[in-house]
Parts: structure tokens; sequence; C-alpha cells
């Protein structure tokens, strides 16, 4: 997810126009914090999950971990898309190219996981799995 905007970006500042690869680079940035926010708010509500059957199985907390409470858990999945919103306003305000390139790059994270699944694919094969 942060090689292929390094890529891209040079590719549509030649091709195309600024604004579409500034846009592009926002949307890649967005996507890539909303990815990693995400991750945070799954592995925050695992554990949560985790300490409340230990505590209903009557096992002492063993985790040292640091402990969020389930409204800020939920505020932050939910804050995500709100300073998305936010940024694809300003970016719509801007111009109609720069929202093509937001688009484009809120992609980035689809992009990314198709070419992982095609190099797993392509290692399995190699191997004879």
């Amino acid at each position: 997810m942060l090689v292929l905007p390094v890529f891209v970006f040079p590719v549509l500042l030649i091709r195309f126009h600024l604004a579409l690869a500034l846009g592009f680079a926002v949307g890649a940035a967005i996507s890539f914090f909303n990815f990693y926010w995400l991750k945070r708010a799954v592995v925050a509500l695992g554990e949560r999950v985790a300490i409340s059957a230990r505590a209903a199985l009557g096992e002492q907390e063993t985790s040292s971990g640091s402990r969020q409470s389930g409204s800020r858990v939920v505020g932050g999945f939910f804050m995500r898309y709100v300073l998305i919103a936010v940024g694809a306003y300003v970016i719509f305000k801007g111009s109609a190219m720069s929202g093509y390139g937001l688009f484009i790059g809120l992609f980035v994270p689809v992009v990314a996981i198709l070419v992982e699944a095609v190099y797993e694919t392509y290692g399995a094969l190699r191997r004879g799995l």
C-alpha cells in the first residue's frame, strides 16, 4: 500500500494533470490511514472481547496492553468516515479532476491486496501446492 502510490503518482503527474495526481496522493493517504485505523479498531475490539470472555470464565486479566473504552473505539470507527467525507468535500470543491484522483487513490488498498494475492498464488504454484 505504500509502494504503489510512489510508482503511480509520477505516472499520473506526467501523463495527466497535476490536480489528478494530487487528488490521487490525498486519496491514497486517506485510504492508508483508514486501513491503519481500521486495523487498530479491530485489534482493540478483539482485546475487549477476549477480556470479557476471560472475565466470564472467571479468569484474571493477564493482558498488559492498553485498554480503550468501547465507546472510544466505536467513536474512532465512525470518525474515520467523517474525516473521509470532509476530505472528499474539500477536494470536490477544488476541482472535478482532483475528485477523480481521490477515487483512484481510495482504491489503493484493493490493488495492493490484488497484487499480494497474485504474488502468493504465483509462489504457491511454484512450490507445487
